[in-house]
């Protein structure tokens, strides 16, 4: 099975309580009644040969409706997930409007074998998490690229 090329952006800011992380809340009836584990980085795919870089700051842009924000974006590496995913994350210190997100939608048969396609958000909600709770939220396989950003920033 081929893998699945993903790419992604994790902002980040300080505050007097420390470091926080801007996050989404993955949208659709699966995970509707899901809270830990159930949140991710705005990310998506890309096909091979398109820039990662490119593809994070588009996916930002589908799933939080708004551009990314100007500044730096910091590689911070390839993490393998559950499924045959590969996610290149890039991180980027800055503010976001979490409370106004505006998702781009996917469509599914809802209910399962009824005929009927629903639309659903990507994302259904964002929200800012310092580090330990953020590790809580999001899902399993990512819980990397924030162990990793910890470390980033550390050597800056």
């Amino acid at each position: 099975m081929a893998v699945k090329l993903s790419a992604g952006t994790i902002l980040y800011r300080v505050t007097d309580g420390g470091l926080e992380v801007l996050l989404g809340h993955m949208g659709g009836p699966f995970w509707a009644r899901k809270d830990e584990g159930a949140w991710s980085i705005p990310k998506g795919e890309y096909v091979d040969g398109e820039e990662p870089r490119a593809a994070a700051v588009r996916e930002f842009h589908e799933e939080m409706g708004a551009p990314l924000p100007e500044g730096e974006l910091v590689e911070l590496g390839a993490f393998k997930q559950s499924s045959a995913k590969q996610v290149i994350a890039f991180a980027l210190e800055a503010d976001f409007d979490a409370d106004n997100i505006v998702s781009n939608t996917f469509e599914m048969e809802w209910p399962p074998r009824s005929g009927r396609l629903q639309s659903f958000p990507e994302i259904d909600r964002a929200a800012w998490f310092d580090v330990d709770t953020a590790r809580r939220k999001l899902v399993k396989g990512q819980v990397p690229i924030l162990d990793q950003l910890t470390e980033v920033r550390k050597s800056r």
